[in-house]
């Protein structure tokens, strides 16, 4: 975490006021790694009669055979109940399993236990959400991610970015962007602000703190080194790649089921059963988020034997060339963002822009109306049993 010269620091909470719980699924199967399964349960899900599809669905008290829900924004799924439930699936939906592991989401309302409709309704191709993550002690993880897609796992709070679609009025405290240009002596846009919290966050008493600056050139120093944090941690574009042509890649061929996973650390070589990854940098296998090892997380995902007879038990029968795939773009990631760390433990915030500073100039405290989601006057969404809702 980056030296500060002060403990007056503006608190991410502050800065990016309106956020949200992540969603909670309440049952795992509408979830997964790969797309083609989640089709085939849902399949087998609408095939099952009474008892059975009842027993599939896995009810609880927010959802069962009966719930009337509406639409998620954005999506084309049915409305109807259920138990009458005929048809294909909708398309699924990448979204942010758990830290740096992206997979499927089946997006019906009728699934989700707590969806966060508002979430979504601001969900498009501009949009970033920042994903706190817990700090754990002596652990060296970081405590804010940034992803395009909706994140699913908690504890943290998601922060979009945006509060409206289309990239439309950011969600930071109002007059900060205006204030902070004032002192720096140049234009700041939202995600400026963004990618400096992400190269600067650091644990304190009151939550996550963000120590801001009035140096231009350290600003811009902080903001060239969060916008590389924020474009590894979104994964769009061009693929990442290790300096000096060095890439991870199969050595020997992964097992159709691989069940372990083992580190060779002498020789940088990931473990897949017999199958084995290589060159696998130690900052890799090292790298945590709330004091889990991504990786090991990343493989026990997609290798954990779910109970029999469950939709969850519906998965590939061999290992897809595609995970392989994901797995060496993941080392990749994981080994440029532990590059970047020492680089960020180093950035000492000079010439602060304090939260008293903020309040004596009325970006703080901010308005209760920032807290929460902007009304969207003009967005239909069919509600339960193909009604329509003005929301």
């Amino acid at each position: 975490m980056p030296s500060v010269t002060h403990d007056d620091a503006p608190l991410l909470a502050d800065l990016l006021p309106w956020s949200v719980a992540p969603p909670r699924l309440g049952r795992g199967w509408p979830t997964g790694p790969d797309e083609a399964s989640l089709k085939a349960r849902w399949d087998a899900l609408v095939k099952a009669e009474g008892p059975d599809r009842e027993a599939l669905l896995e009810p609880t008290r927010s959802r069962t055979l009966h719930s009337a829900v509406g639409q998620l924004p954005g999506q084309s799924t049915g409305t109807e109940k259920l138990i009458r439930a005929t048809g294909p699936c909708a398309d699924p939906v990448r979204v942010l399993h758990a830290p740096f592991d992206e997979q499927w989401l089946i997006p019906d309302h009728r699934l989700i236990d707590a969806a966060r409709p508002e979430l979504w309704r601001v969900a498009d191709e501009h949009q970033i959400f920042a994903v706190e993550a817990t700090a754990v002690p002596d652990a060296s993880g970081p405590l804010l991610l940034a992803t395009s897609r909706l994140a699913l796992f908690r504890p943290g709070r998601v922060r979009p970015l945006y509060r409206r679609p289309g990239g439309a009025e950011p969600n930071l405290a109002p007059g900060l962007l205006e204030h902070l240009g004032a002192r720096l002596g140049r234009p700041v846009a939202a995600v400026d602000v963004l990618a400096w919290s992400l190269a600067t966050v650091r644990h304190s008493p009151c939550g996550h703190a963000v120590p801001l600056t009035e140096d231009t050139e350290l600003w811009a120093h902080g903001v060239e080194l969060g916008r590389r944090l924020l474009w590894l941690m979104r994964r769009n574009g061009d693929r990442p790649k290790l300096p000096g042509g060095r890439r991870p890649y199969v050595r020997a061929p992964l097992p159709s089921r691989p069940v372990t996973l083992h580190y060779d650390r002498d020789e940088e070589t990931l473990h897949l059963d017999e199958g084995r990854v290589s060159p696998v940098p130690p900052e890799a296998w090292d790298y945590e988020v709330d004091g889990v090892r991504v990786l090991e997380q990343w493989f026990t995902a997609r290798t954990t034997e779910p109970e029999p007879g469950t939709l969850a038990a519906i998965r590939p029968a061999a290992w897809p060339q595609t995970w392989t795939s994901e797995l060496l773009e993941l080392i990749t990631v994981l080994a440029l963002l532990a590059e970047l760390r020492p680089r960020q433990e180093e950035l000492t915030v000079t010439a602060p822009v304090t939260a008293t500073e903020l309040r004596g100039a009325g970006v703080l405290p901010v308005p209760e109306a920032a807290r929460k989601p902007a009304s969207v006057l003009d967005h239909h969404e069919e509600g339960p049993e193909g009604q329509f809702a003005l929301i």
